[in-house]
């Protein structure tokens, strides 16, 4: 691998994009080690849209340098831009509990594996961009859909 170091670990998630079997579901089950601070500081949505918005450069940056340096165009084991999105996807919870993390996970796996409509469009933006732009679209529609059914009460 050709890439920085530095890319290879953020793109990785931390070694989770090496996982043998299924690096998007351990990229996306990663994302959820963030819960115990969000929950430290007082839960609320806006804060993952925050943390998403400000990892956002460096996560591009690190998909792309990661998939240039492995000669693919994305690499399975560039999984940040599925932290990226599940978070997204968390941030529509209405509150927060085992059930609502079950959902955002499922819904957030289930939309970036089918990737709906214009979510597939979004791969073809170039480098970085088109690696996490996907990921980003599947975790919004996960988040209005978690949103939508914390309103009815069904988690």
């Amino acid at each position: 691998m050709k890439a920085s170091p530095l890319a290879v670990a953020l793109a990785t998630w931390f070694g989770c994009g090496f996982f043998p079997i299924a690096p998007g579901t351990a990229g996306s089950l990663g994302a959820f080690v963030v819960i115990p601070l969000w929950l430290h500081f007082g839960w609320h949505p806006l804060w993952l849209v925050a943390l998403v918005l400000a990892f956002l450069p460096a996560c591009i940056w690190a998909a792309g340098e990661t998939a240039r340096g492995s000669g693919r165009k994305d690499p399975g084991l560039v999984v940040i831009d599925e932290v990226l999105g599940q978070w997204l996807t968390l941030a529509g919870a209405t509150t927060l509990n085992w059930k609502s993390m079950l959902a955002a996970f499922l819904l957030f796996r289930l939309f970036d594996i089918t990737k709906p409509g214009p979510v597939r469009k979004l791969e073809a933006l170039p480098g970085g961009t088109g690696i996490v732009a996907d990921d980003l679209g599947a975790g919004l529609i996960g988040a209005l859909v978690l949103s939508a059914a914390g309103w009815f009460n069904l988690y």
